[in-house]
């Protein structure tokens, strides 16, 4: 299942399974807020695949790391606040160099070219931090 996700939801006996937990630990999950399924008409739990992404997290987070569940609490909170910083900070980036580009004077580089100073940021995986790199458009 982590491999081909082609269906739009998962109910908990195939979550329980696939992830090797009791479905008491996914509707304790629940409760503690760490997931958010779905339902559908019946009530049933449907697991997306945001949600089993996020659940590969807590799973690692407690059984690899030791994390209580609290601890969960905090950690996918301030995951979600740094994606949302991050987002403001690539718009914020984005807004700034449409800025010095619309003010750009024609320099020494010749007609129609100008040395604008552009701050780009290079791709990123899960923890690992955005690298600010300065660079010159002809």
């Amino acid at each position: 299942m982590r491999k081909s996700r082609k269906k739009a939801a998962y109910m908990i006996s195939a979550v329980s399974e696939e992830y090797g937990i009791h479905p008491q630990t996914l509707r304790l999950y629940e409760r503690e807020g760490l997931l958010k399924p779905s339902r559908s008409d019946g009530n049933t739990r449907l697991y997306t695949d945001a949600d089993l992404e996020r659940l590969e997290v807590i799973l690692k987070l407690t059984r690899d790391l030791g994390v209580n569940l609290a601890g969960v609490e905090i950690i996918l909170n301030m995951r979600e606040k740094m994606e949302e910083m991050q987002k403001q900070f690539e718009e914020f980036v984005a807004t700034l160099n449409l800025e010095l580009a619309a003010h750009a004077a024609p320099g020494p580089a010749g007609p129609g070219q100008s040395l604008i100073p552009v701050i780009e940021l290079s791709p990123q995986g899960p923890g690992q931090r955005s690298a600010l790199r300065r660079s010159r458009r002809a």
